[in-house]
């Protein structure tokens, strides 16, 4: 065997064994990846659990004396216990002496000047997310944002009401545009409700989608009906072509009408004489 014949076998040796350690280089890599995609996720959702437990117990067992609440504490306790508050406090507040509590109290903070603000800006706001009735963040919408052709996602908080409402000829919504990757900073736009564009998607597919920029997409509901805030489905009315008339098998279209025409009217004879001409003959 020649020299070249001697290279060219330590070339193609060279190369199965490059081969060979790419594919088990890609491999270990696509395994480590998978073990991080699996074990993040619930690493990070249970740190967190964990971390908002601990918090909650930590400022649960302050509100009450140390021989009321054990030393060895089991984690979510604190929410068992704040949840039994939550609950209490909502039965107290239905009562006629709770609504007089509440009165009573609302009658001196409103004459708070700072207070009042602060506090009514909050109520409205949880006043607005817990009623029933509300659109607040029920519904996903699409509109042309920031300019025409290009378009975004955004969220239904309702329907503008009052001086804004008034100062459009057009019925507006309050549509709410988030940021990605943090949703809760955006803008409030007043869109008309012919320029948006409902979407079948639920608000949590929504945020997952802005939060993942666009990695996570849901999928496609476009022939689903569209679930609204209280739980009805609208059905959209789709332009069925009308049926034509079918006689023994036999398409029968109805004829199109075809112009009138004018007859032609017979002109009458002429009841004149027709004039002879002479002519003189030479002599």
């Amino acid at each position: 065997m020649g020299k070249k014949g001697q290279r060219s076998l330590f070339h193609t040796i060279d190369g199965h064994t490059r081969q060979l350690q790419r594919t088990l280089f890609s491999r270990i890599r696509g395994y480590f990846l998978a073990g991080i995609l699996v074990t993040a996720p619930i690493g990070i959702t249970c740190y967190l659990t964990y971390v908002f437990l601990s918090f909650v117990d930590k400022n649960v067992t302050r509100l009450f004396p140390a021989h009321y609440y054990p030393e060895t504490t089991i984690p979510g306790i604190g929410i068992l216990v704040a949840v039994a508050a939550f609950i209490l406090i909502g039965w107290f507040a239905t009562n006629f002496f709770g609504r007089l509590f509440i009165s009573v109290s609302e009658y001196f903070v409103h004459r708070m000047p700072v207070i009042r603000t602060i506090y009514g800006a909050i109520k409205q706001v949880f006043e607005t997310i817990m009623a029933s009735k509300s659109q607040a963040f029920r519904e996903v919408v699409m509109l042309e944002y920031p300019r025409k052709g290009v378009w975004s996602i955004g969220f239904v908080t309702g329907y503008s009401k009052g001086e804004v409402q008034a100062a459009t000829k057009n019925e507006t919504i309050n549509v709410f545009v988030p940021t990605t990757p943090n949703p809760t900073s955006g803008y409030l736009l007043f869109v008309p409700k012919k320029e948006l564009k409902y979407l079948n998607m639920t608000v949590e597919e929504g945020v997952k989608l802005v939060v993942s920029a666009g990695i996570i997409t849901p999928p496609d509901r476009s022939n689903e009906p569209r679930v609204l805030s209280n739980g009805t489905r609208t059905i959209e009315k789709k332009s069925v072509p009308k049926a034509k008339k079918i006689v023994k098998g036999a398409v029968v279209e109805k004829a199109k009408a075809k112009p009138r025409t004018k007859k032609p009217v017979a002109k009458k004879p002429s009841t004149r004489k027709p004039t002879q001409t002479t002519t003189k003959k030479k002599s």
